[in-house]
């Protein structure tokens, strides 16, 4: 390595970041640290500690928002459908956008390193290096590549005397973005264990009380709440704070995650539930039954990728280009009733609805010239391969024919 070698850091100001920044100069050689924090939508206090955190530390510190990138993103999302085993998909959004932004600073300061204070175990080393690893730069993980353990981390922060407290700072382990919120660790790395309701922060407990919201969609992004126009941003935080007001959007699961670990998460999403449900509700009313089915692979494909960090993959262009198009019909307005911790599509309308009223209703003698009667000749074909088939069982071996009750007959 030669002289003066810079390394940009994804810098939290929690207890792994902050170990990270003197071990990045002692085992790794590097002369300078730049910690940078990425605004997607945390709490103000996380950014107060990873001021006070680098100033302690006599860090250069900087601070990106990527707010509005994120939101992006979180909108391509509901285009997609996008959920991961049934939960919003959240913390994988974000990351790519932070590993980018990191990236940007890091070039700016002509760094020949990056590095992160992700373990071994998790997704997000995976997230950030999809990012990191296009470049020329080094790419650095300190607590995965030296097998740091927490109880290792706390005695060298000790000895140290970095500003850091002596533990995890909580009972649980969170993630916060705009999107969603996560919480795992403690006891809840126990599948068993019941978790109490304060581990919830933007979701209160679900009542009776009802409430109706319309949302509007212009070629399949969220554009207005009961008819006040918002952008991004702005709509997702109303709706987070709307919705999570009835309960909606809790998760509790087992997770899969890429490497294969069964981990147990808990999450909370009120505005996405809300804009996925909604989204789903609106693509039923406008689009045909092959798009839809043809769609939903597309957008399990989608999630996958994003699950993984990999929304710049050569893949993920072409599965855009395709959400894209058949989001131009997905215009409209849908109305969501938030009931018992649910957001549930209870009206929708369109310009391009592929629906008539008049064809669906039971009053109605035809449809569009086509008289009932039609249908008989379709009904005798329905299903005629698989009779065939059954007849040809009973001749080819009469012992296996039943008597269409599933019991064997006697001859």
């Amino acid at each position: 390595m030669s002289e003066n070698e810079t390394v940009a850091l994804a810098f939290s100001g929690g207890l792994d970041t902050t170990v990270c920044v003197p071990l990045l100069k002692e085992e790794y050689g590097y002369d300078d640290v730049i910690g940078v924090t990425v605004d997607v939508g945390q709490p103000e206090e996380e950014f107060e500690e990873a001021y006070e955190t680098a100033e302690a530390l006599g860090l250069e510190h900087y601070v990106v928002d990527a707010t509005e990138e994120f939101a992006e993103v979180c909108m391509d999302a509901v285009a997609a459908n996008a959920d991961y085993e049934g939960y919003p998909l959240g913390t994988a959004l974000a990351r790519p956008v932070i590993a980018n932004a990191i990236l940007d600073v890091a070039e700016e300061h002509d760094c020949t390193g990056l590095a992160h204070g992700c373990t071994g175990k998790g997704n997000d080393q995976l997230r950030f290096e999809a990012v990191w690893r296009a470049t020329d730069m080094e790419v650095i993980a300190p607590v995965r590549e030296m097998g740091l353990t927490r109880e290792w981390e706390i005695e060298y922060a000790d000895e140290k005397d970095l500003p850091v407290e002596a533990g995890d700072g909580g009972t649980w382990s969170i993630d916060t973005n705009l999107w969603s919120r996560s919480i795992e660790g403690g006891q809840l790395e126990d599948p068993g264990y019941v978790p109490p309701a304060d581990i919830y922060e933007w979701t209160s407990e679900p009542s009776d009380e009802t409430e109706l919201v319309e949302i509007e969609f212009d070629a399949g992004v969220p554009v207005a709440v009961d008819g006040e126009s918002m952008a991004p941003v702005e709509l997702i935080e109303h709706l987070n704070e709307l919705a999570g007001a009835y309960g909606v959007g809790r998760s509790d699961l087992m997770e899969d995650r890429i490497l294969g670990l069964k981990v147990r998460e808990n999450y909370e999403h009120p505005a996405a539930t809300t804009l996925l449900n909604a989204h789903e509700a609106l693509e039923g009313l406008v689009l045909t039954k092959d798009e839809r089915d043809f769609k939903q692979t597309v957008d399990e494909e989608w999630s996958q990728q994003a699950y993984e960090g990999l929304l710049d993959s050569p893949l993920m262009d072409s599965l855009d280009a395709f959400l894209m198009q058949s989001n131009e019909k997905v215009t409209g307005t849908v109305t969501i009733k938030f009931e018992g911790g649910q957001a549930r599509p209870v009206a929708r309308e369109s310009e391009y609805a592929v629906y008539s009223e008049q064809a669906a209703s039971f009053n109605t003698e035809t449809v569009m010239g086509i008289e009932q009667a039609d249908a008989t000749g379709v009904a005798k074909y329905h299903g005629f391969q698989a009779r065939l088939a059954r007849d040809a069982e009973k001749k080819a071996k009469p012992e296996l024919a039943t008597d269409g009750a599933g019991e064997g007959t006697e001859e």
